[in-house]
């Protein structure tokens, strides 16, 4: 069992490979890939307490697949059928549905919101939306994603649901939510 409470180096909170295997158990392997960015990008978005980084990992891990899925499944679906031409999210020229899907551990998704992201970044994600696709961009997508969705202070005074309907719009897959943020407290020593 890894140790709880994961570490600290300066202020910045550390997770190991362990502890997010742990969290997030589907994740095998890529829990290594993950470790080191995801604890660079909670660093960078001062998601540094042990109760933001429960938080934030257990929605991670949802909206991942448990680290599987930094790409949205294209079919395309009948719902990602409707991204192409929709103005709220900036797919004003054809193909835009497409290039820009889900992407990143929480899924940026529409020219607009990669132009936000990517300018929040210092990063071209309007010219290589794939970026979000490799564990450095994905990982600080989801960081950049929180930060300006205000989510530690929702972290921070425990309101888990709340986190979950700004991140997805509403409280689809709650209960997994849920299990994952319980089992994130426990690693990285969250009184309950």
């Amino acid at each position: 069992m890894p140790p709880p409470g994961g570490f600290f180096i300066g202020v910045h909170m550390i997770v190991t490979a362990d502890q997010l295997r742990a969290i997030v158990p589907d994740a095998g392997g890529r829990a290594g890939l993950y470790a080191a960015p995801l604890s660079a990008a909670m660093a960078r978005f001062a998601i540094t307490t042990p109760q933001r980084a429960a938080a934030f990992l257990a929605q991670v891990g949802h909206e991942s697949g448990q680290l599987r899925y930094a790409k949205e499944i294209w079919g395309p679906t009948p719902a990602q059928a409707r991204y192409e031409g929709r103005a709220d999210l900036g797919n004003t020229q054809s193909g835009d549905g497409k290039r820009f899907m889900g992407r990143g551990l929480i899924q940026i998704t529409g020219r607009a919101n990669y132009i936000s992201c990517g300018a929040g970044l210092g990063l071209d994600l309007v010219s290589h939306p794939e970026l979000l696709e490799q564990p450095e961009g994905a990982c600080l997508s989801a960081g950049w994603f929180w930060s300006t969705r205000h989510l530690n202070d929702l972290a921070d005074a425990g309101m888990f649901t709340a986190i979950t309907r700004r991140i997805n719009g509403g409280e689809n897959g709650l209960v997994d939510r849920q299990m994952l943020w319980a089992r994130a407290k426990s690693i990285l020593g969250v009184p309950s």
